[in-house]
């Protein structure tokens, strides 16, 4: 039976204060009211975590950071372990997103280990997947997304695997603007519930949510969770404006 509930995750990156995060999630917890056949996740900066927890008072509504380091603890100037977002109410944490990997060099092995501690904290993963330009002309996004996946989940429990979240992003269609249509998401995310169906079995893999993320908007939102292996969205740009990741949220199939 498939129990994946919709997943609709705000990423902020490096936007919003915490008084203005605060003023967001107010607003839209006014606006959207009490939230049941969905989950609502908010990623602010880590400045705004605590602020952003303190104001969530709906059903439905969860906390995610947007990274972390891969040690508990130590000399690591200027990062945040999972033992820090655990203890400031963080539900979800974001792993391997590509700007990550991209503009910070993050591998494969890194992201790994990110992984494990936060199941160590009892912390949902959203582990990130996703191709360049390139590698889509050369016809190597499936390898990519293969190996990523591979490397990411690794040793990792079948009751962590069933928990974890993934999230498709092609690295052309962050913010660029360019989307992936609704049948090109839908080759990937089935790929990739294929391939961990491939790796682990296929139970775990129909449980599994995978999102899209890249260029996500009010007005094709409906069209990419109208397929059938796209379980929710990871929204950048789109949602730092109540009015457009409302209507993200109220996405209509």
């Amino acid at each position: 039976m498939d129990e994946r509930k919709p997943f609709i995750a705000a990423n902020w990156k490096m936007h919003k204060t915490r008084e203005e995060g605060v003023r967001f999630v107010e607003a839209l917890q006014r606006e959207v009211g009490v939230v049941e056949d969905r989950e609502v996740v908010i990623a602010p900066p880590f400045t705004a975590l605590a602020a952003v927890r303190a104001v969530m008072k709906k059903p439905g509504f969860k906390l995610a950071a947007q990274n972390c380091h891969f040690e508990e603890k130590g000399a690591y100037t200027g990062e945040v372990s999972a033992i820090m977002l655990k203890d400031v109410g963080c539900d979800y944490v974001i792993l391997g997103h590509s700007e990550r990997r991209h503009l910070f060099g993050e591998t494969d092995d890194m992201i790994r280990r990110k992984l494990g501690v936060v199941f160590q904290q009892s912390l949902v993963p959203i582990l990130c997947v996703g191709e360049v330009l390139e590698e889509r002309e050369a016809g190597r996004t499936f390898s990519v997304i293969r190996g990523q996946l591979e490397q990411g989940t690794v040793n990792l429990a079948p009751d962590h695997l069933k928990e974890l979240v993934i999230a498709y992003e092609p690295v052309w269609a962050i913010g660029t603007g360019k989307t992936a249509t609704p049948v090109q998401a839908q080759e990937v995310h089935a790929f990739i519930r294929e391939h961990l169906s491939s790796l682990y079995d296929k139970v775990v893999a129909n449980n599994i949510r995978i999102l899209y993320g890249g260029s996500v908007k009010p007005d094709n939102v409906d069209a990419l969770m109208g397929e059938p292996d796209i379980d929710g969205l990871l929204v950048g740009g789109a949602s730092l404006e109540v009015t457009s990741f409302k209507r993200i949220v109220q996405y209509q199939t």
